[in-house]
């Protein structure tokens, strides 16, 4: 009969999830032993980055990724990572190891005292299993969940002993074999009365969410906005880990704000809101106004029971949001509306000295490939950024629902392997690229071309701006003098460029990005919130 282990391997390898991050411990070399040539093992040196990296591989591959931690003590450094992954909603099936089942009670040396408890409440389910023969089962369980929507991250905790007892070959093969479609398809009444809804509405505007890209509707958000004239907004920058249509469009008109009042005041003027693959709203911070111009309605359409529910408005539909938009764009004429005026290009930004973020986000644009992904953490750029480039793919673009800082970095190399065929950017403040440092080692281990831009303000610029607009004075630990993000990148591994001038970055950018190896372009800036 098979080994739990064995079953275990085979049970991945069904389902596609061949590609495992880890930081293994004692209790996680069992499950480990012989391990099979056919599965690659990318191992990070710090357990946020683990997980860090598998979100971005996740997200990118459209998988459930495998992500091996070490006992309570991994799980624990992981954590503030799990949180941006729940946020994200990222597939992962995370695994940790546990004590011997004869010492858990006795609370043995690296025993998780309450396994299934500790990662709540940022999974969608946590376990370990009651018998070692129960872990092929309870793997697959958790596989399944991680996908299904909402995705998100699962939690299982494995005890070290489980991995050489045998499992009834029968039992788990039914289990190994099994398949779960989680795609569910909106109610046709509720269509027809939402393409209604839209067809008589004066001046209706569409909400373009992450989960538009998610579900692969780019197409589809594309052509209602068009065949119902609608104006396009991006939700709030705050919750957008994807980008739901193509920002260099004509309907495209910006970015929310990510605000009470500044959102309702962006969409007066309009009698009908719809929100495709977005919360209502991933707000921050707090400014407070209407919810929504007077007179106007609105209505969503997300894939996750809980975004609808805890709407502080408007009405629901709970419903694969792809599929939703397609049935929807069957069901709405062609409208007699006036287009949209077509939004002008990105603003021209002259070359300034010191330069500013803005001034480096357009020699970006210039040298950044058409099909090249960007994972962004740079919070007082990401709109310049998003002005600047006007992203226009599918799955181009990454940035973490979560707001904690450290994905940035370690996502990066995840997208990389997992898109090992598209460039990728990774742009980074110098002080987010420190939460996840250690990722630069696994980009240069496993050969991930990834070209970092990290712009260097010597300050929390994003929280300067938060003190002014919570009117707090005089806060200590916003400045960052001396970080060199470069020198420690080199120690690592990484090949580094020191950039001053527009020029200069605009040619080691183009250097970088055709390297087949992981490059950095550190470049000075002024300090500040940079807009446009």
């Amino acid at each position: 009969m098979p080994t739990v282990r064995e079953a275990t391997f085979d049970l991945f390898r069904e389902h596609g999830m061949t590609t495992m991050f880890g930081n293994p411990g004692s209790t996680e070399l069992p499950m480990l032993a012989d391990f099979p040539g056919d599965f690659r093992y990318v191992l990070g040196l710090q357990e946020a980055v683990v997980v860090g990296m598998a979100d971005g591989f996740a997200q990118a591959s459209g998988k459930t990724t495998v992500v091996n931690l070490h006992t309570a003590p991994g799980v624990g450094n992981a954590m503030g990572a799990i949180f941006n992954a729940q946020a994200n909603h990222s597939p992962l099936l995370i695994t940790a190891g546990q004590q011997a089942r004869a010492q858990i009670t006795l609370q043995a040396n690296l025993t998780n005292r309450d396994a299934t408890r500790m990662p709540h409440p940022l999974v969608k389910w946590s376990f370990e299993p009651p018998r070692a023969e129960d872990v092929p089962l309870a793997l697959a369980h958790g596989a399944h969940l991680a996908g299904l929507a909402p995705r998100g991250p699962v939690f299982v905790s494995l005890p070290m002993d489980d991995w050489y007892a045998e499992v009834d070959e029968k039992d788990t093969q039914a289990a190994i074999a099994r398949r779960v479609d989680g795609r569910a398809v909106a109610d046709p009444e509720a269509v027809r009365a939402l393409a209604a809804r839209l067809d008589a509405a004066t001046n209706p505007v569409l909400v373009a969410g992450p989960d538009i890209d998610t579900a692969g509707a780019w197409d589809t958000a594309v052509a209602l906005a068009e065949r119902q004239r609608l104006p396009v907004w991006a939700s709030p920058a705050t919750g957008g880990v994807r980008l739901g249509f193509p920002e260099n469009h004509p309907n495209f008109r910006g970015v929310l704000p990510p605000a009470i009042g500044p959102v309702g005041q962006t969409l007066e003027g309009h009698d009908l809101v719809l929100i495709a693959g977005s919360s209502v709203f991933p707000y921050y911070p707090h400014i407070p106004g209407p919810l929504l111009p007077e007179g106007a309605e609105l209505v969503a359409i997300t894939s996750d029971p809980d975004e609808a529910v805890r709407a502080p408005m408007g009405d629901a539909i709970v419903a694969d949001v792809g599929l939703t938009l397609a049935a929807l764009l069957e069901a709405v004429p062609e409208s007699s509306r006036q287009a949209p005026e077509p939004n002008p290009g990105p603003q021209e930004i002259p070359a300034e000295d010191p330069l500013n973020a803005s001034t480096v986000h357009t020699a970006l644009a210039e040298a950044m490939p058409e099909d090249a992904i960007v994972v962004l953490e740079s919070p007082s750029s990401t709109l310049a950024l998003r002005n600047q480039l006007r992203i226009s793919r599918p799955g181009s673009y990454y940035f973490s629902a979560g707001g904690g800082l450290g994905f940035g970095l370690a996502a990066s190399v995840g997208v990389q392997l997992a898109q090992p065929d598209r460039p990728v950017v990774c742009v980074l403040g110098e002080g987010s690229a420190q939460y996840a440092i250690t990722a630069f080692w696994s980009a240069v281990a496993y050969q991930a071309p990834v070209t970092f831009l990290v712009l260097q303000n010597s300050e929390y610029a994003i929280l300067k701006w938060f003190a002014e607009v919570e009117q707090v004075n005089a806060a200590p630990g916003l400045d960052l003098p001396k970080l060199n993000v470069a020198s420690v990148a080199e120690g690592y591994g990484v090949n580094a460029t020191r950039a001053s001038s527009r020029d200069e970055v605009a040619g080691a950018l183009s250097s970088a990005l055709a390297s087949s190896q992981p490059e950095l372009v550190e470049v000075p800036v002024a300090p500040g919130m940079s807009l446009f």
